[in-house]
């Protein structure tokens, strides 16, 4: 039986944080059984649309999916489970944010169905967490992480790193810090500044001072790479590091090309139908995203991807996890993989394709080398 995953997006949050470019919103109330039911609604179109595959992962991302109550992740995961056949291991991931709010609520979230959360902690300093937004402190993060790993079998966390006024000295101790807490999987992002967020329209007035030039945010990320090598987290993925069998199973569905159903604001997804990959785009605002499955018009875009654009995306997606691409899968042939080669940049395993440890974080400047 064919496998999928899910995508559920919650699009609200208690504050946009600067650096954030996703689709989040942030209101004062949530009308918690009107977003239910617009979930089972369309859980239920995209089943009778897609009725016999078997769900691998549900992730539920954000926003901020810990400001859901706990009856609402319920629903979602029990009409899921009505709509398709559950993986005997299906992974359920719930994003949350490190506030003693939320983390009150993740009992609640377990006798739903979920069995790992990915927490948003960012960093471990007080003073760049204010920095970067955040509502919670070190000590209400170090906090939260230990109610998480006493409720659920899975728990990742993420930092931010490359901030402002960072040295290489002071992220090796927070990097430290952070391995010790013992968890099994840790997403470590860069920080880049987008268009069209606070931090991008600060930059463009010139302030942000103390951001890192490229040679320190390469020392950043030897240092990154090499502790998490040294600790039995290797990278997985350009940004992810696992111990052996902790990978977000969900993610790599993404990066392998999978199928997957995004429902929710904004929400994408890729779903295979009569042999064409199809893409998913669902409305973006949230209420004409709500409005829009309440009198079923207009919920999403779809449109089928051509063999280029999908060997294309699997390419992207694919050399961004350590294990590459198989290019008898893909009906693209990349350019320049012998200057690549000679450079040190690629490595080529017979028919697989991926990046060297040189390469990983020069990968969008590779990857335009290859679809020139």
């Amino acid at each position: 039986m064919r496998r999928i995953a899910l995508y559920v997006h919650w699009p609200f949050c208690q504050a946009k944080c600067p650096y954030c470019d996703f689709n989040s919103h942030v209101v004062r109330q949530v009308d918690q059984a009107a977003w239910r039911d617009a979930y089972a609604s369309e859980i239920k179109r995209y089943s009778s649309n897609i009725p016999e595959v078997e769900v691998g992962s549900i992730f539920f991302g954000g926003g901020t999916p810990s400001l859901m109550e706990a009856e609402t992740v319920a629903s979602v995961i029990d009409g899921a489970q009505r709509a398709w056949r559950f993986a005997n291991d299906v992974e359920i991931t719930l994003e949350a944010n490190p506030t003693s709010v939320e983390a009150g609520r993740f009992r609640g979230y377990r006798a739903a169905g979920v069995n790992r959360v990915s927490m948003g902690i960012q960093a471990l300093d007080d003073g760049d967490l204010a920095r970067l937004g955040r509502l919670h402190s070190v000590s209400e993060a170090r906090a939260a992480f230990d109610v998480a790993q006493e409720t659920f079998g899975r728990v990742s966390f993420d930092l931010i790193y490359a901030r402002q006024d960072q040295s290489p000295a002071a992220w090796e101790a927070e990097l430290t810090r952070a391995l010790g807490m013992a968890a099994d999987h840790l997403s470590l992002y860069q920080l880049t500044i987008e268009d069209g967020t606070a931090f991008g329209d600060r930059l463009a007035r010139g302030g942000l001072a103390g951001l890192p030039d490229e040679d320190r945010a390469a020392d950043l990320w030897d240092i990154t790479q090499n502790l998490t090598e040294a600790a039995g987290l290797p990278a997985y993925e350009v940004s992810n590091h696992a111990r052996p069998g902790a990978e977000s199973r969900h993610n790599l569905t993404y990066w392998t090309g999978g199928d997957y159903i995004g429902i929710g604001p904004g929400a994408h997804g890729r779903v295979t139908q009569d042999g064409t990959r199809h893409a998913t785009e669902a409305l973006s605002a949230p209420l004409a995203w709500l409005f829009a499955v309440q009198r079923r018009t207009g919920v999403e875009t779809t449109a089928p991807l051509t063999p280029r654009d999908a060997a294309e995306e699997r390419l992207m997606m694919g050399l961004r996890v350590h294990a590459g691409v198989d290019l008898r899968q893909i009906d693209y042939r990349p350019r320049n993989l012998d200057v690549l080669q000679e450079d040190g940049l690629i490595e080529l395993d017979g028919p697989v394709l991926r990046l060297s440890r040189k390469g990983r974080p020069l990968l969008n400047a590779i990857l335009r080398e290859l679809m020139v």
